[in-house]
C-alpha cells in the first residue's frame, strides 16, 4: 500500500539480544562439604509458556522420551507498543555518506519508537535451582541493562537499547497424583525501548541553493534580492561563512567540516 518495501530485522535483533542475555546460565550442584560437583547448562529457547508446560505434562510417570528436561528457560514477545514519550520530529532525517561517493547520501526518517515487551520463564523441579538461577539474573537489572545494538549497519546507526526488568512473579504448577511431574515456574518480564526504521533512500548533495524575491506573486517581476547558500570551507580545512574566502565548491565533500556562506545580492539599490 505504501510502495516501499523494507526490512531491516529489527525485531528479530531485540529477540536475539534479549535471548542471548541468558545463555550462559547454569545451575551448581554440590557435595556435603560444600564442593561442585555438577554444572547445569540451563537452556532457553524461543516459545511460549504454554508449550513447555504441555511438554512436561505429556509424561505424568516420567518415563517417555517427549519429557522435557528441567531445568531450562523460555521466552517469547508479549506485546508492541507505540511509545509517544519518545518520539521525534517526524519530518527530521538522519543522513549518511556511505562509501567513496561523496556526491551521493544516504537518508532515513527518524525512527517510530516501540516498547518491546518480553516474557522470560524459568522451570524447574525446586525452590533452590530457581534461585540459583534468579539469582544470576536480578543483581544485573537495576531495573536496567543497556545493550548496544547495530540497528542499520547501511546508515552506521547504533544505539544503546535498554531492557528493564518490570515485574517478576512464582508459580507453583504441582498438580495431580504423587505420579505427575511437577514444575516451578518463574515469570519474569521485561520491556525492550527500541526503534523500528522505514526505507532509505539515496540523493545527490546540494551544494548552492538561490532564493530570488521579486516585486510581485510571479517571478515576472524586477527581481529585487538575491540571496545564495553555498558551503565554505578554507583551504586549510576550517569550516568559513566567506564565500569569497571558501575553496569552489566542487572540492567540498559531504562529510568535510565545512560553514555555510550566505551572499545577499540587493537589485534595489542598484548592487549587482
Amino acid at each position: 500500500m505504501f510502495g516501499d518495501t523494507q526490512y531491516h530485522e529489527l525485531i528479530r535483533k531485540y529477540v536475539i539480544v534479549f535471548g542471548n542475555l541468558f545463555n550462559d546460565i547454569a545451575i551448581q550442584r554440590t557435595n556435603s562439604s560444600g564442593a561442585t560437583v555438577q554444572s547445569i547448562p540451563v537452556p532457553i529457547s524461543y516459545g511460549p509458556k504454554e508449550k513447555f508446560m504441555v511438554r512436561m505434562k505429556e509424561d505424568p510417570r516420567l518415563d517417555k522420551k517427549v519429557a522435557i528436561t528441567l531445568p531450562r528457560m523460555g521466552f517469547q514477545i508479549a506485546s508492541l507498543e507505540y511509545d509517544p514519550s519518545r518520539k521525534l520530529p517526524s519530518t527530521q532525517k538522519n543522513v549518511y555518506q556511505s562509501g567513496s561517493d561523496d556526491s551521493n547520501l544516504l537518508s532515513q526518517f527518524v525512527p517510530v519508537p516501540y516498547n518491546i515487551n518480553f516474557e522470560l520463564y524459568i522451570f524447574v523441579r525446586n525452590a533452590n535451582d530457581g534461585t540459583q538461577i534468579i539469582e544470576q539474573i536480578l543483581p544485573y537489572f537495576r531495573p536496567t541493562w543497556n545493550t548496544n545494538i547495530k540497528l542499520i549497519p547501511s546508515m552506521n546507526i547504533t544505539s544503546d537499547i535498554p531492557y528493564t526488568l518490570q515485574s517478576t512473579s512464582l508459580e507453583d504448577a504441582y498438580e495431580g497424583d504423587f505420579l505427575t511431574r511437577r514444575a516451578l515456574v518463574w515469570t519474569l518480564n521485561f520491556q525492550c525501548r527500541g526503534y523500528l526504521f522505514g526505507p532509505t533512500s539515496s540523493s545527490g548533495v546540494i551544494k548552492r541553493t538561490h532564493l530570488n524575491f521579486y516585486d510581485s506573486l510571479d517571478n515576472t517581476a524586477a527581481k529585487r534580492v538575491n540571496i545564495q547558500i553555498t558551503p565554505g570551507l578554507l583551504a586549510n580545512g576550517s569550516p568559513t561563512s566567506n564565500s569569497s574566502a571558501s575553496v569552489s565548491v566542487d572540492q567540498i565533500s559531504a562529510n568535510s567540516d565545512y560553514g555555510f556562506a550566505i551572499d545577499i545580492t540587493d537589485y534595489e539599490d542598484g548592487i549587482g
